[in-house]
């Protein structure tokens, strides 16, 4: 099963497309500036191009590896050492009935989620509490993510 290329830039690009909303000031965008410190004449200040290019290259790396967390597939293939040309008759045959067992949508938007809450809220919350930040602030931000990576999961789980 390999790696789905059009799926990874295109949850890819949803990360971004989550944030454009989930940061906007009508929705999160003020109470984050608040939160996080940010003022107006600090994000004009930023070289736009380099941080957006940064954050979707980091959000491919984000979708390659959640594309293994919700797709189940990828365990069975973790145990013929990643090549099934290798594999003994049974895995072939394993993968014919269940291939495509739990590739939906929901399935993973469900381990997107998942991912969100027991990743992405403590690695965000470990480092906003040393930071000195609130939970307003820890809220807003482990919210993108969770949103964020039930949009990718479901789309590299569904496609």
């Amino acid at each position: 099963m390999p790696i789905n290329p059009i799926a990874i830039p295109i949850a890819a690009v949803a990360a971004l497309v989550v944030g454009f909303i989930w940061y906007n000031p009508k929705v999160f965008g003020n109470a984050w500036m608040q939160a996080s410190g940010m003022t107006e004449e600090k994000i004009k200040g930023g070289n736009m191009a380099k941080i957006f290019g940064l954050a979707l290259f980091f959000a491919a790396l984000l979708a390659v590896q959640l594309m293994q967390m919700t797709n189940h597939q990828w365990g069975a293939l973790g145990m013929v050492g990643g090549d099934p040309t290798i594999a003994l008759p049974s895995f072939e045959a394993f993968m014919a009935d269940y291939g495509t067992a739990y590739r939906t949508f929901k399935h993973g938007a469900f381990h997107g989620t998942l991912a969100g809450i027991f990743v992405a809220l403590p690695i965000i919350g470990t480092n906003a509490l040393f930071e000195r930040k609130s939970a307003k602030y820890i809220f807003i931000n482990a919210g993108y993510w969770i949103v964020t990576l039930a949009v990718m999961g479901a789309i590299l789980c569904g496609m």
